[in-house]
């Protein structure tokens, strides 16, 4: 089980009260359990305990009167007309960065609701999603409408969900393309690729949780780039990890820069786990990627089909703390052996971006077309190589 947990594991939701409905989706481990429910309870659990905790403590403060006797007691009344003190908004405090952020982006995130039919009964989940053009395309995560049979979707300061089309979906890379009949809707705007630098400050808006209400907005800093983590759906590479708080309910929604510009599309966090703690680790697929994934995907929504690349060997990871990802097996006359590749190299890079374990090779080769020629930096002998491969379609 990956140590992940998508976001596009939408929020989930109680079952619809239709008959025949099943029970709730949990996407957090990609499998129909009925743990989601139990996640509910225990929130449910939470807030009565609160509560009660409230009442038994005024009535605890009641009783004790805070150490004073009854008896003989006094009581003593004491009035003042001191007024009580109001700003009067001139300072305009809350125009911050933030602020201004979330309300650029307010029209242009969305909240994606699915209604999913699977072998375990369905049941409905909730992500977000981007605003990509005027007359209704949508950026989310595939993972968001993953299995769906119906697609709807929420603007902020809506009441009516609009119908929303599937148009593509690219699971490798957790994004998915929708569409809705609209006009004038106001799309984001998407940062520049590679302008995005650790400990920039950035802001995750999405509807976490499927909380009522319009979207969460949390902030914190860029931690990391270039990440590749291994989700229960597959490896991601060229992610983004920050600190800012993003949930379930999130995914699909976007990273924004103090701009108001999209620096990523919100897709996992990390979790802990009996040996390992996970604390504000978050991941978004990056703006680099992302460009080039919509055009992907808008090419497929047109009836062209997409080929994986492919490379022709066998991995392990390194267990010795070192970087890159060990070649254990290369098939023979594939685009690895007519390159010069060997059992035991180590891949250390895929043209240029480093490849920090067997997951990002096997996401770079993926994302690479079929024809592309590819340079792999290799270890071997104490010695760096580089070798072109000229990559072919993965077979079904």
């Amino acid at each position: 089980m990956s140590e992940f947990d998508q976001l596009a594991s939408p929020s989930q939701l109680p079952p619809p009260q239709l008959p025949g409905a099943g029970d709730s989706r949990n996407s957090f481990e990609d499998s129909r359990t009925d743990r989601p429910r139990r996640r509910v309870a225990t929130v449910a659990v939470a807030a009565v305990f609160g509560l009660l905790g409230g009442i038994l403590g005024a009535s605890v403060a009641q009783d004790l009167n805070f150490g004073a006797s009854d008896e003989g007691s006094e009581a003593t009344t004491q009035n003042t007309s001191a007024p009580v003190v109001v700003a009067n908004g001139d300072d305009l405090v809350g125009e911050t960065a933030i602020a201004k952020v979330a309300e650029r982006l307010a029209s242009s995130v969305v909240t994606i609701l699915s209604t999913v039919e699977d072998d375990a009964g369905g049941g409905r989940a909730v992500g977000s999603g981007v605003v990509l053009t005027s007359d209704g395309e949508i950026l989310t995560n595939a993972h968001v409408v993953e299995d769906a049979s119906e697609v709807v979707v929420r603007f902020a300061g809506e009441t009516e969900p609009r119908a929303a089309k599937v148009l593509a979906s690219d699971p490798g890379n957790d994004l998915a393309l929708i569409k809705v009949d609209a006009t004038g809707l106001i799309a984001a705007t998407f940062a520049k690729p590679g302008s995005v630098r650790i400990g920039d400050t950035v802001v995750a808006i999405g509807y976490a949780l499927a909380l009522d209400g319009g979207p969460t907005v949390t902030s914190g800093i860029v931690s990391a780039l270039k990440r590749t983590i291994e989700t229960d759906s597959g490896a991601l590479n060229s992610l983004i990890q920050t600190d800012a708080a993003i949930s379930s309910g999130n995914s699909g929604g976007p990273l924004v820069n103090l701009k108001g510009e999209v620096v990523g599309i919100n897709t996992a966090v990390a979790r802990g786990d009996y040996d390992s703690a996970a604390n504000n680790i978050g991941f978004s697929i990056s703006v680099d990627e992302v460009l080039i994934v919509i055009e992907q995907l808008r090419d497929q929504a047109r009836g062209v089909e997409r080929k994986d690349g492919f490379l022709g060997v066998g991995l392990a990871a390194r267990e010795d703390g070192g970087q890159g990802a060990i070649i254990t097996d290369v098939q023979p006359g594939s685009p690895a052996d007519k390159a010069g590749i060997l059992v035991d190299d180590v891949v250390l890079a895929v043209d240029g971006e480093p490849i920090d374990g067997q997951a990002g090779l096997v996401a770079a080769i993926r994302d690479a077309e079929p024809g592309q020629t590819v340079k792999i930096e290799i270890f071997r002998d104490g010695k760096r190589l580089t070798f072109e491969a000229t990559l072919i379609a993965r077979s079904e």
